[in-house]
């Protein structure tokens, strides 16, 4: 790999881990962080959890495991581009969706439903908590023990969460900061008011292009879509015209791949393009000025941005809420409702996670514990835990 640029993030110069460890011969401290999260539970069990499509078994639907591999290999795509460090790029991209519940944002909003009198509930915060807290196999600390600009990356790389004043930023000024991050070790140290590193941008934006990519192409498999019916959308239609006056006589399958290339070629060429353009204007020479900058510069350009904002309202009126997929979330979220409803009332949480609940002197410390056991379930150990309570099991019908 060439010489990154001088306002790339440098492993030789991180902040550094919680615990001290002694440096590694043959990988840098971000490569660490990098393996440390692909050999983690919480990183296995993605291959369990919803994507979108609830029902991905012999599908091959995306779930958020292949979703988290797809949006890694993009973003060291745009990283290198940018002569950025694609370690720590990957590493934010593998654990940006560790803090996901089970059955997708369905889970989520139930979450943040249940837990809204003590915090409420978030992802990335909870990412956060999964490998700095619930990660337990280590026999010196508990969590992953990652470097800071990690932790940093995870925790911003939608944005800052507070204003330089300490009042809430962007969607946060709105809902309050969430719940739980004053609990995460150093996360006063994690400079809530600036914006994280270009790495960081660059997993974020490569998780757009990603669902965005992939959301069309599971939805034309599950007969949700056609290309006919995507044609009057601004950013694919035109693709869909070139790929049909390219390949008269291939099938539809086909054609619906080479659009998905397309769509993620181009986005990805924009992305580097409107980036080196931005990282120019905004005269950054080092990684602080980059967290000082006041905007996020790893972005797509003006009319591309447009463009897939439309792309994603069409997404969510004719996939997100198509009938089909909107009855069982509406289960699922019955599920997590039931099981958090139940535990709060009884504390029956099976395992170390019974001992726990157990010792919690405040409902409120009861109701993160209890948090924090459902967003680590797969969907199938959600539906057993559903089972064994309640002596039912939802067919997603």
């Amino acid at each position: 790999m060439s010489e990154t640029a001088p306002y790339a993030s440098k492993p030789q110069q991180s902040l550094g881990r919680l615990y001290g460890t002694g440096p590694s011969p043959t990988r840098s401290e971000f490569q660490r962080d990098r393996d440390r999260i692909i050999h983690s539970t919480a990183f296995r069990r993605l291959q369990h959890k919803t994507q979108v499509f609830l029902h991905h078994e012999g599908r091959h639907f995306r779930n958020r495991l292949t979703h988290t591999l797809e949006v890694s290999q993009m973003a060291r795509s745009i990283a290198r581009a940018l002569r950025l460090d694609e370690d720590l790029a990957e590493a934010v991209a593998l654990s940006h969706d560790l803090g996901h519940t089970p059955f997708g944002h369905a889970g989520e909003r139930v979450l943040q439903g249940k837990m809204q009198p003590w915090g409420g509930f978030d992802h990335n915060i909870q990412a956060l908590r999964v490998v700095t807290r619930l990660e337990n196999r280590y026999a010196e600390h508990d969590g992953l023990n990652l470097t800071w600009e990690t932790l940093e990356g995870i925790l911003k790389h939608n944005g800052p969460l507070t204003n330089a004043d300490g009042s809430p930023f962007g969607k946060y000024a709105l809902e309050g900061l969430p719940g739980g991050i004053d609990e995460l070790p150093a996360s006063a140290d994690l400079r809530l008011s600036t914006f994280a590193s270009l790495e960081a941008q660059a997993a974020a934006v490569a998780d757009d292009i990603a669902y965005n990519a992939h959301d069309i192409d599971d939805a034309l498999r599950a007969g949700l879509l056609t290309l006919d019916a995507l044609e009057p959308v601004p950013l694919v239609g035109p693709m869909i015209r070139e790929v049909r006056a390219c390949y008269p006589q291939v099938d539809d399958k086909r054609r619906a791949h080479e659009v998905q290339r397309r769509l993620i070629t181009r986005s990805i060429e924009d992305v580097i393009s409107a980036s080196q353009a931005n990282i120019e204007a905004a005269c950054v020479h080092t990684v602080e000025d980059v967290r000082q900058a006041g905007a996020t510069l790893v972005a797509f350009s003006q009319p591309l941005a447009a463009q897939v904002q439309a792309l994603k309202q069409f997404l969510f009126e004719n996939v997100y809420r198509h009938p089909s997929v909107m009855a069982p979330v509406r289960q699922s979220q019955e599920v997590v409702a039931a099981l958090f409803d139940h535990y709060l009332a009884t504390r029956d949480l099976p395992g170390r996670w019974g001992a726990l609940a157990a010792a919690a002197t405040t409902e409120a410390d009861l109701a993160r514990i209890i948090a924090d056991f459902i967003a680590g379930m797969t969907d199938p150990y959600a539906l057993d835990e559903y089972a064994r309570l309640f002596d039912a099991r939802p067919e997603f019908r």
